[in-house]
């Protein structure tokens, strides 16, 4: 799903324009995103939350020439799944095969 199919279910929803839905959905993630730039926490039951998660500073490696390089410190964007989000994804009727995440299914 794009961000433009999100603003057509938005506006699907009510006697809304494209405009308004397109307002909507724009607040929405700017609230997101502004949270997050100030350390805050977000969590929507039923959804999941997003936090920020500091990853340390390390030394890596240009996979093109093998150069070291030091990777600074940083904030990264996180997101937890709420059990109700992970349940419905994954019915409990359902039978799943272990992923390899070296191979990971075709989708």
């Amino acid at each position: 799903m794009t961000k433009a199919d999100l603003v057509d279910k938005v506006t699907a929803l009510g006697d809304l324009t494209r405009r308004d839905g397109e307002v909507i959905v724009d607040t929405l993630f700017e609230s997101v995103i502004g949270a997050l730039k100030a350390g805050d926490k977000i969590e929507i039951r039923g959804f999941g939350s997003f936090r920020t998660r500091q990853r340390n500073a390390r030394t890596g490696r240009n996979p093109k020439t093998g150069e070291k390089v030091d990777v600074p410190a940083k904030r990264v964007p996180f997101f937890k799944p709420s059990k109700e989000l992970r349940d419905s994804v994954n019915p409990s009727g359902a039978k799943s095969e272990p992923i390899n995440p070296h191979h990971p299914p075709a989708m």
